[in-house]
C-alpha cells in the first residue's frame, strides 16, 4: 500500500525507577533524514535506535524526541577534570579581556556534563535499554500506521488524477483521427482561393497533406502516454516504495504532452495536452509526500 511521509507516533514505557516517552514526527523529504533530540544519559542508544528507524522507514524527515526521567533518587558525581577546564578557561577569559566577576556555583552547575549521574557513570541498565526500545517500537508502529492511512487517501487522489489524464489522452486520440482529412480540406480551400479556380492538382495536394501529416504525427507520443498511464496505475496500486519512480514517470508524461503541443495546431488536442500538463503538475506536488 502507498504510504505518505507525513505522520506522528508516540510510545511510552514505565519501569520501576524510570519513565521514557518517544515522540516521532515525519514530513516529506527526498531521502531519510533523522533529527535526534534525547538526554545525554541516552547518548549510547542513538546509533542502534536510528538503525531501528531506518529499518522501518525509507524516506522523510523524522524528528525524534525522547523524554527520559528517573523516578528514584539519583546519585551524581563531579566531573572534576571538566570543571577544572571550565574554571581555567573562564579565568583566561577574564584576564585576557579585562572582565570582572567570578563564576558562581549555579553557573558552573548548568554547564554541560559537569554533573555525571549514576547512569552516565555505570552505563544504562538492561531495563532502561529495553524500555527505550519498547517506547520507540510503539512510536514507530503508530507512525507507520498513520503514514499508511494518509497514504491510502493520497493514493485515491493520485489515481483519480491519472484517470483524468487518461480521459484527455482519449480526447487527443479522437481529435487526431480526423487530422489528415482536416489538413486536406484546409489546404484545398487555401489553394482554391489563391488560384481562384475550382480544380487543383490532386497529386500535389496529396503530397502536401502527407508532408503536413508527417510533421504533425503524434502517434508515438500517444502510444507512450498510454504506456505511462498503465505504469502509473500499476505503480500507485503497488505496495512498495514508489516516490522516485513516480517522479520519473510524471516527468516523461509531461514531456510527451509538451511534444504534442509543439506538433499540433488542432485546438481540441492542444486543450487536452494542456489539461494533461496541469494534472501532471498537481500530481508532482502530491507525489512529494509519497514514500
Amino acid at each position: 500500500m502507498l504510504k505518505s511521509m507525513t505522520g506522528y507516533g508516540q510510545g511510552t514505557a514505565i519501569g520501576e525507577n524510570f519513565t521514557v516517552t518517544v515522540d516521532l514526527r515525519s514530513v516529506n523529504n527526498r531521502n531519510l533524514d533523522i533529527h535526534w533530540r534525547a538526554p545525554q544519559d541516552l547518548m549510547s542508544l542513538e546509533i542502534p535506535l536510528k538503525k531501528q528507524i531506518q529499518a522501518a522507514l525509507s524516506r522523510g524527515r523524522v524528528d525524534v524526541t525522547i523524554n527520559f526521567s528517573q523516578t528514584a533518587d539519583t546519585a551524581y558525581e563531579l566531573n572534576r577534570p571538566l570543571i577544572r577546564g571550565y574554571l581555567a578557561a573562564l579565568k583566561t577569559m577574564r584576564d585576557e579581556f579585562g572582565l570582572s566577576g567570578e563564576p558562581d556555583l549555579a553557573t558552573i552547575a548548568r554547564l554541560p556534563n559537569v554533573l555525571l549521574s549514576q547512569t552516565n557513570g555505570n552505563g544504562l541498565s538492561e531495563a532502561v535499554v529495553q524500555g527505550v526500545e519498547e517506547a520507540l517500537t510503539q512510536a514507530l508502529t503508530s507512525l507507520v500506521a498513520m503514514r499508511a492511512v494518509e497514504g491510502h487517501e493520497l493514493q485515491k487522489e493520485l489515481l483519480a488524477r491519472v484517470e483524468r489524464i487518461e480521459k484527455q489522452v482519449e480526447l487527443i486520440i479522437s481529435g487526431a483521427s480526423g487530422l489528415v482529412d482536416a489538413y486536406r480540406e484546409k489546404l484545398r480551400k487555401r489553394v482554391t482561393e489563391l488560384l481562384e479556380k475550382t480544380t487543383i492538382d490532386e497529386t500535389r495536394l496529396a503530397q502536401e497533406v502527407a508532408y503536413l501529416a508527417e510533421r504533425s504525427d503524434i502517434t508515438e507520443e500517444i502510444a507512450r502516454l498510454k504506456s505511462h498511464i498503465v505504469q502509473l496505475k500499476e505503480l500507485l496500486s503497488g505496495d512498495h516504495e514508489i516516490g522516485k519512480k513516480l517522479d520519473f514517470l510524471l516527468q516523461e508524461t509531461n514531456r510527451e504532452a509538451n511534444t504534442i503541443l509543439s506538433k499540433s495546431s488542432e485546438l481540441s488536442i492542444c486543450d487536452a495536452a494542456i489539461e494533461i500538463k496541469t494534472e501532471v503538475e498537481k500530481l508532482r506536488e502530491q507525489a512529494n509526500n509519497v514514500e
